[in-house]
C-alpha cells in the first residue's frame, strides 16, 4: 500500500494573499473613482455657485416685491397689479426650479463611492450633467441637443453622471473662450442596431492627434498643462463604462473637433410600476396626515399643500410617538430623515417595534442622506422617499398612493376579522 501526502499550506496562503490583493485593488479603484468625481465637482464649484446665485437673485427679489405689493392698500383691486404679481411668482418658481436641479446634481454626484446599480433613464441624467457644467460651456460654445429615443439602462447614476460631466468639461476645454457663437458642443442620443443606448458628446474644438488618441484612455496620460489635468478622468470614464458592460469610443480630427461615443446595453428587465387608479375628491379629503419635521415651515407647507386633508404637524419624533400612543389614527406619516434628538431612522425603528403596520405608512422626506448610515437605511427599507424641495403635485400623488394602500390594508383586516368570526 502506498500513500502520497502533499503540504498545501503555502498554496492556501498564496490564494489568501491573492484574494486580499484583489479586494484591496477593488477598494482602491472605488476610492479613485469617488476622488475623481469629487475633483470634478470641485472644478465646477465656482460655476455652480454662479449658476445658483443668478436664479437666487431673482427668486429673492421677486418674492420681496410680491410681499411689498401685497402689503400695499387695495393691492389686488387693480387687474394690472394682479398680472404683475402672477408674473413675479412665476419668475420666482422658475428660479427655484433651476436651483433645485443644480442641488440635485450635487447630491447625485457627491454620493458615497459604493456602486449602486439601478434601471434608469439616461436623458434626465444628461440634463443634470449639463446643469452642472453649463457655466463652463456657455462661454466657449453653443450647446446643441439632438435627442432620439434610447432604451433604459442598468447603471449607477452617480458614476454615469461622472462620465457625462467629464466628457462635457473636456469638450468645453477643447475650445478657447471668446467666440462662443462660432463653436458648438453637440449632445446626441440614439439607439444602435443592437438595441443599445448611444450617447455622443461632440465639439468643434482643436481636435486630438492620432498618436494621442491611441493613449487617451491610459491612466495618468494627459495633454493638459501641469495643475490642470491629472490624466485620470478619461481612464476612469473607461473603467466606469466598461464596468457597466458598455464601451466608450473616440473619433477626432485635428482642427475639426472630437466626438466621444458612450454605448451602453439596454436594461434586461424593467419592472413597470402600475399607476394607481384615481380617487375621487371626496375619498382624498378623508386622509389623516401626520408631518414630522424639525423645521416648522415644512409643516406649514404640507398643511397648505394638503389643505383638503386633516394635517397634524409636529417638530420632533417624540411628539409624534406621543400622538400615536394616545390613540390618534393616521393614514400617512411624512417624516424627516435627519432630525436632532430622535432621527427619522430611530422614529421608524420605534414604530416598527410597536406598530409594524403603521411603520409601512411612513414616507421619508429628506434634503439629502448625508451619512452612510442614512443612505444604507433608505436602500434597505421599502418605504417611499420624497426629496426636498418637492412639488405640490408630487406630495398629492404620494398621498393618493398611500391612501389606496391604507384602504386596501383596512379591507384586508376587515375580511380577516370576518373570516375568523365565521
Amino acid at each position: 500500500m502506498y500513500a502520497v501526502a502533499r503540504d498545501v499550506t503555502e498554496h492556501k496562503h498564496a490564494e489568501q494573499r491573492l484574494a486580499e490583493a484583489k479586494e484591496l485593488q477593488t477598494r482602491l479603484q472605488r476610492q479613485l473613482i469617488f476622488a475623481d468625481r469629487m475633483a470634478s465637482v470641485g472644478t465646477l464649484a465656482a460655476g455652480v455657485a454662479h449658476e445658483i446665485n443668478n436664479p437666487l437673485a431673482f427668486v429673492t427679489t421677486n418674492l420681496a416685491l410680491v410681499q411689498e405689493e401685497l402689503s400695499a392698500p387695495n393691492a389686488l383691486s387693480h387687474p394690472t397689479r394682479l398680472v404683475e404679481l402672477k408674473e413675479m411668482v412665476s419668475d420666482a418658481q422658475t428660479g427655484a426650479e433651476r436651483i433645485r436641479k443644480i442641488v440635485r446634481g450635487l447630491k447625485t454626484f457627491s454620493r458615497a463611492e459604493e456602486e449602486q446599480r439601478a434601471v434608469i433613464e439616461v436623458r434626465p441624467l444628461i440634463e443634470l450633467s449639463v446643469d452642472m457644467t453649463f457655466n463652463e460651456i456657455r462661454h466657449r460654445a453653443r450647446l446643441v441637443k439632438d435627442y432620439q429615443k434610447i432604451p433604459l439602462v442598468d447603471a449607477d447614476e452617480a458614476r454615469l453622471g461622472q462620465v457625462f460631466i467629464n466628457l462635457l468639461i473636456n469638450a468645453a476645454q477643447a475650445i478657447s473662450e471668446g467666440d462662443a457663437s462660432a463653436h458648438q458642443i453637440r449632445l446626441r442620443t440614439s439607439t444602435d442596431a443592437h438595441g443599445r443606448a448611444v450617447i455622443e458628446v461632440s465639439d468643434t474644438g482643436k481636435g486630438i492627434p492620432v498618436e494621442v488618441t491611441e493613449r487617451i484612455f491610459d491612466p495618468f496620460f494627459t495633454t493638459k498643462p501641469v495643475g490642470i489635468g491629472t490624466g485620470l478622468g478619461l481612464s476612469i470614464c473607461h473603467t466606469i463604462v466598461t464596468g457597466m458592460g458598455g464601451e466608450i469610443l473616440v473619433e477626432s480630427k485635428v482642427g475639426s473637433g472630437t466626438t466621444f461615443r458612450v454605448v451602453l446595453p439596454a436594461a434586461v428587465t424593467v419592472t413597470e410600476t402600475a399607476t394607481p387608479s384615481s380617487l375621487s375628491h371626496q375619498e382624498l379629503a378623508c386622509a389623516s396626515v401626520l408631518v414630522v419635521d424639525d423645521e416648522p415651515a415644512i409643516g406649514h407647507v404640507f398643511a397648505r399643500v394638503l389643505r383638503d386633508h386633516k394635517v397634524t404637524a409636529v417638530t420632533t419624533a417624540k411628539q409624534a410617538i406621543e400622538l400615536i400612543h394616545s390613540g390618534k389614527h393616521f393614514d400617512i406619516i411624512f417624516s424627516d430623515l435627519m432630525m436632532p434628538e430622535m432621527s427619522g431612522i430611530e422614529f421608524y425603528g420605534e414604530l416598527t417595534r410597536r406598530s409594524p403596520r403603521l411603520s409601512e405608512r411612513v414616507v421619508f422626506v429628506t434634503g439629502g442622506a448625508f451619512t452612510p448610515e442614512a443612505q444604507t437605511f433608505l436602500d434597505q427599507v421599502d418605504n417611499e422617499c420624497l426629496d426636498k424641495p418637492f412639488e405640490p403635485a408630487a406630495v398629492n400623488k404620494v398621498v393618493q398612493r398611500m391612501l389606496l394602500k391604507s384602504k386596501s390594508d383596512r379591507s384586508l383586516e376587515c375580511f380577516t376579522a370576518r373570516s375568523t368570526a365565521g
